[in-house]
């Protein structure tokens, strides 16, 4: 394991580029910072609120899930998020274009409700975006989740999946039938059948009002924050708590369980020129690591 960038205010969302660089939101900065393959660092944008989950559109610009802020802890153990910030206002989809650090806002809204605290992105290849709608967490209550599907047109953000619990980190299979999600708090990975651009296929019934399947649920003291899906369709899931990336096969089955030095290691993503690398968010110690990986990832469409 290699360290990219230390000193980060809890890093995630890492997107890799075709120059070798490595996109990475700082939640507690509220600002994007690009990392080059050295290691120097730069800011890209200042999006002010919480940016949590990034991924590049169609258009070439970055589109930045921002959950509006969080309040946060910070120990000897490190920086953790610790409910909705004092000043939050509302969750975002905002668009930020790569040559002029620019930061527009697209959506604050579904076609149902506020977003709350938008927290990861996926592209297809049809150009849409799916996303997280996690919720925020107060004191004594805490918000319902949603999956949202939009255009970086502005022509709309329908809400498709609703309610779910926490949810986080999102992906779609290699031939984009299966659309793939994780619960924070419950840790349980979800897959949805996929039956058209921004459509799902629901079975509504007792345990998944949402409809969705469920493919795995682990034991133990574990949360899941974003993840990664391979080029076989196997989804690596980024785990909080105790720290470590967990690849579920397709069927649900543990491939594999790497740990990592942090017990928030909140993302990754897969980059070089065979996608044998992974980039690992290591939140609270505010790290980007890379890393050897045993299976190449899925090659995102709009990534180059």
């Amino acid at each position: 394991m290699e360290i990219l960038a230390t000193g980060l205010r809890f890093p995630e969302g890492p997107v890799v580029m075709a120059d070798g660089s490595v996109l990475v939101v700082e939640i507690g900065a509220g600002r994007v910072t690009r990392i080059a393959g050295d290691g120097t660092r730069s800011t890209v944008a200042e999006t002010g609120g919480g940016p949590n989950g990034a991924a590049i559109g169609p258009d070439g610009a970055l589109y930045v899930c921002n959950n509006g802020g969080f309040r946060w802890t910070e120990d000897a153990a490190g920086l953790r998020p610790a409910g909705q910030a004092d000043d939050y206002v509302t969750g975002s989809i905002q668009r930020v274009d790569l040559a002029t650090g620019a930061v527009t806002t697209l959506y604050t809204a579904s076609d149902q409700a506020p977003l709350k605290g938008p927290n990861d992105i996926v592209f297809d290849s049809d150009g849409g975006f799916w996303i997280t709608d996690h919720g925020k967490v107060r004191h004594r209550e805490m918000d319902l989740g949603a999956l949202c599907y939009g255009r970086v047109d502005g022509s709309g953000l329908k809400e498709v999946v609703f309610p779910i619990h926490s949810p986080n980190g999102i992906g779609l299979s290699p031939d984009e039938t299966t659309l793939w999600t994780v619960e924070t708090f419950t840790a349980r990975l979800w897959a949805f059948s996929i039956v058209g651009p921004g459509e799902v296929a629901v079975e509504v019934r007792p345990g998944a009002r949402h409809g969705g399947h469920l493919a795995a649920s682990p034991t133990g003291l574990r949360g899941f924050d974003s993840l990664a899906v391979e080029a076989d369709g196997s989804v690596a899931v980024a785990q909080i708590y105790t720290g470590a990336i967990v690849v579920f096969a397709p069927d649900g089955s543990v491939v594999e369980e790497v740990p990592m030095p942090d017990a928030y290691a909140t993302n990754i993503a897969f980059g070089g020129e065979d996608m044998t690398t992974a980039y690992i968010t290591l939140s609270s110690t505010g790290q980007l690591v890379r890393m050897p990986w045993s299976r190449p990832g899925l090659r995102l469409p709009f990534n180059a």
